[in-house]
This record gives structure tokens, sequence and C-alpha cells, in this order.
């Protein structure tokens, strides 16, 4: 593998037994009927998949190099379903119609974007991710806490979340600059008016040093339903939108 390479697409390949371990476990106990692992790289997580005995899955990988890789280094008897393309290109209703489960050492940069796409598929039934410390931090984060914005509530309307473990640098070849976290997601039920509710929650942490009145008089909402919402959900006027909870945005959303 060329340092070229691991360039061009920001690749840290796992090593740690430790954390790979870790990780399948998590994914065997949120299992579902089909399972697609997002970026492989030199297939650390697809082998133990395959040791463990699980095969007939589908892997997607951006880098021709690592396709030839899998393909050469993993066996055929696991048949898998290879993929060479951009998981965010890629459309995931050729995947089959059955509940899903999506497992991956995500790239930090495009991770948000991935995430949201995961969640958003009608057939997303579990994952378990590797995010940058900090942007697990966010995901999780709870209302008043740092890093609490449209990634947290976005991710906690649409899912369960639990940390399964930490990743130090040291876990990876070549190390990245920045401590990582695993997290397993959960479906659960999402408001039947999701659109609106991603709407207001986008609207209100566009200006986050305004209050949430003057954040959606600026997403374009009217003042007089504005207030009466707030009202409604016993909250002041001066209130900021890192102060409201998920479910409280559900409420404001239906409101308005």
């Amino acid at each position: 593998m060329s340092g070229r390479t691991i360039q061009k697409y920001g690749q840290h390949f796992l090593i740690s037994p430790r954390v790979i371990n870790e990780i399948v476990d998590a994914a065997e106990v949120l299992h579902a009927d089909n399972l697609v692992e997002i970026g492989p790289g030199q297939g650390a997580l697809t082998q133990e998949f395959v040791k463990r005995g699980k095969a007939h899955f589908t892997v997607i990988e951006i880098d021709p190099d690592m396709v030839q890789f899998l393909q050469k280094n993993l066996p055929a008897s696991a048949q898998l379903n290879i993929l060479q393309t951009d998981f965010l290109k890629f459309d995931l209703n050729t995947l089959p119609a059955v509940p899903t489960q999506f497992v991956s050492n995500l790239p930090y940069i495009d991770a948000a974007e991935i995430l949201d796409k995961v969640l958003a598929w009608p057939h997303f039934k579990t994952a378990v991710f590797m995010f940058q410390r900090e942007q697990a931090q966010k995901i999780t984060a709870k209302p008043g806490e740092k890093g609490y914005g449209v990634l947290s509530v976005l991710s906690q309307l649409r899912a369960r979340i639990s940390l399964i473990c930490n990743v130090g640098k040291g876990c990876f070849n070549p190390p990245p600059k920045v401590d990582s976290r695993v997290l397993a997601f959960e479906k659960i039920s999402v408001p039947a008016h999701w659109p609106a509710v991603a709407r207001v929650v986008q609207a209100a942490f566009l200006h986050r040093r305004k209050t949430l009145l003057n954040a959606l008089l600026l997403g374009g909402y009217e003042r007089e339903k504005i207030t009466a919402a707030l009202a409604k959900l016993n909250v002041p006027l001066t209130v900021r939108p890192e102060q409201l909870t998920p479910a409280q945005f559900v409420e404001l959303a239906e409101i308005l």
C-alpha cells in the first residue's frame, strides 16, 4: 500500500485486535438480516467477520487498490459482494430491501454525511461506526453540553445510541492525530413529520449565538407562530437552541 494512496483517501488502517473484536462483537449482538461494511480498507473487520463464519455480505470500497487487495486476500468461500464505489454516491436501494446493519471505521471527513445517509434509509436497522472522538461526542451530546447541535438532535431522534469503546491513536497504522470512539446505533421510530423536524432543527442551530426565537425568524418562520409554540412548550422567549431536548424539537415542529 503506497503512502500516496493513504494520503489520497485519508486512510488509517485499524490494527488493534482488541478494537476489531469489540466492533465485531457489538455487530453480532445487534445483528440484522443483511450486513454492509463501508470502507473495509485492508479488511481488518472483514476478515474477522469471515473468520467467525459470516458470509454473503456486501463491502463498499472507494479505493481500487484496496478492492484488489481484498479480492486477493479474502477466501473465495466467503462469497462477498465487493463493490468499488463511493458510498455517498451509491444507491442504497440496489441492496436487498431487508433489515440491514452497517459497520465501518468511518473516514473522518465524510463521517457525518455517511451517518445521515444510513439513518435515513428505510431498511437501516443497526450500525456500529467508529468516529473521531470529538465527532462522537457531538453525536451523543445532551442539551447544554459542548457540541450539542444538529448532528446530536437528528441522530438521537432516529437511533438509540450507545458507546462501545474508546480507541487510541496507536490502534491504527499510520496513527491519526486524534483519538476515536466506536458507537452503536439501533433504529427507533422516526417522527411522521420528519422533514419538518429536520428543517426546524437546522434553522435553530444555523445561528448558534442567537436565541431560538431569532434563529427561527431568520429561518423564515412567523414571529406569532414561534412565540405561541414556545409558550406551549413552556420555555421562555430567551431560550437558546442548545437548551431544547430532541423531543422538544419534535413538539416545536408539530406546533409550527
